[in-house]
């Protein structure tokens, strides 16, 4: 399951995400079970505080698994207080905690800048975008793209875009929230859509929604499993986080196919909640 991007980098659609994963003894435990079972991509991003652990452990990690760092897809973002004229030492601060000579995917993290008033914003993430160019340009990256932008944005980035369109736009999505206009006019424009919090909240609401629950035990998968796969057969990438080994596991189970009825099914759930951030809020 691989996803080929502009520059011809393959993207695994299933990957790791790390977020409030720290501490190099749990990173290096995580990440050394995320390998055997077969995860390739690892999410993180300067926000979540933990490249230098990551970095750190995959140094140990990888000749263990027989593996080279060409052989892992790293993806890393931009904090919301680096936009403009700083992304580009931020780039260069991360490759140093990552302790790799190149990131696979680097993202704007949030298309609102903090500390900026709204009349500024747009202006910065425009400056942001041709700086992760210039990186791309010198190799510091391989590919770059956005997150959290919903099709105003990527319209105002497309405009702005230094001949480089985002290879990924990392948005929330899953069955109670998934933006179908995004998802539609990335696919027009050869963007791979990628769900972070896929499996929803912490609060397992939907992973303990009736309708999953019914679909997993007909097919005799869990409900994590169900959830997963729906994404992926919408054409969305997904980056589930988990540090249980039986879920992380599981999670990576994901080769049946959900029949179209029940596709239907889970795309027409009543309940819609968004769980975390909304771009619709920024200008």
């Amino acid at each position: 399951m691989n996803f080929k991007m502009h520059s011809g980098d393959l993207i695994p659609l299933l990957g790791f995400g790390t977020y409030m994963i720290d501490g190099y003894e749990q990173t290096r435990d995580v990440l050394d079970h995320a390998l055997k079972i077969g995860y390739r991509l690892f999410d993180t991003a300067k926000m979540y505080q933990n490249e230098i652990d990551i970095g750190r452990a995959l140094k140990v990690l990888l000749p263990q698994h027989n593996l080279q760092r060409e052989d892992v897809f790293i993806t890393t973002k931009l904090l919301p207080s680096d936009h403009g004229e700083k992304a580009y030492n931020a780039i260069k601060e991360s490759l140093k905690k990552l302790n790799c000579e190149y990131i696979d995917l680097y993202l704007i993290h949030w298309p609102g800048a903090y500390g900026a008033g709204s009349s500024k914003i747009a202006k910065l993430r425009a400056e942001s975008w041709k700086q992760m160019v210039k990186a791309q340009k010198e190799g510091l990256v391989r590919n770059i793209g956005v997150s959290n932008y919903n099709v105003r944005h990527l319209k105002e980035l497309f405009d702005n875009s230094e001949g480089v369109l985002p290879a990924i736009n990392q948005i929330e999505w899953h069955l109670y929230y998934h933006p179908y206009d995004v998802l539609e006019f990335c696919k027009e424009n050869g963007i791979l859509v990628q769900a972070y919090m896929p499996l929803g909240s912490g609060s397992q609401s939907l992973l303990s929604d009736p309708q999953v629950k019914n679909i997993a035990e007909r097919l005799n998968k869990t409900n994590a499993q169900i959830i997963l796969k729906w994404s992926l057969q919408q054409g969305v990438a997904v980056i589930p986080k988990a540090a249980n080994k039986k879920h992380m596991e599981e999670n990576f189970q994901l080769d049946f196919t959900l029949p179209d009825d029940d596709v239907n099914i889970l795309s027409n759930l009543k309940k819609r909640v968004k769980y975390d951030w909304d771009p619709d809020s920024i200008p």
